[in-house]
């Protein structure tokens, strides 16, 4: 797997970019494993914040507001269910705000490493085509974003 991280200017101190890059790296490639995704994925993984993220949500998505986590997949799903077929490796983007990550971390009650991580599983798993526009769908995204965590030793 090969992983781009980006990181914003002043987001996260330079001792929790260390942190968080291994462990990155290794919830992202448990989340494509998972979910069979392509061996030699290429993800890029922006980290930025609520300003540029509201930027993209409003360009992008016609949302204006920030939020989050964005995803912007290079494979095309033909059908409802995630494909394990992808045409190339280049998976693409993941834009995480560190600004709302460290907000739910305190709603959420764990910590600022634990909420990006989780939204970097979140994010990779909606590049290799889950989705949680109804029940069903967000039942299996959430069971799977918790196997991924788990196999990295962050479970709640």
């Amino acid at each position: 797997m090969i992983l781009d991280i980006s990181w914003e200017e002043d987001t996260v101190s330079i001792e929790l970019r260390d942190e968080l890059t291994e462990l990155l790296e290794r919830a992202i490639q448990e989340g494509i494993r998972s979910a069979a995704g392509p061996e030699e994925a290429e993800v890029s993984l922006i980290l930025v914040d609520n300003q540029r993220i509201h930027e993209l949500n409003r360009d992008y998505r016609g949302v204006d507001r920030p939020t989050d986590v964005l995803s912007f997949a290079l494979q095309e799903e033909t059908d409802e269910e995630p494909d394990s077929e992808f045409e190339d490796d280049m998976l693409g983007d993941i834009v995480i705000s560190v600004e709302r990550a460290r907000e739910q971390a305190t709603e959420y009650g764990h910590s600022l490493k634990r909420e990006i991580v989780y939204l970097a599983v979140h994010g990779t798993l909606h590049l290799l085509g889950y989705d949680h526009e109804n029940d069903a769908d967000k039942q299996e995204m959430r069971a799977k974003e918790e196997e991924v965590m788990a196999a990295i030793g962050l479970e709640r």
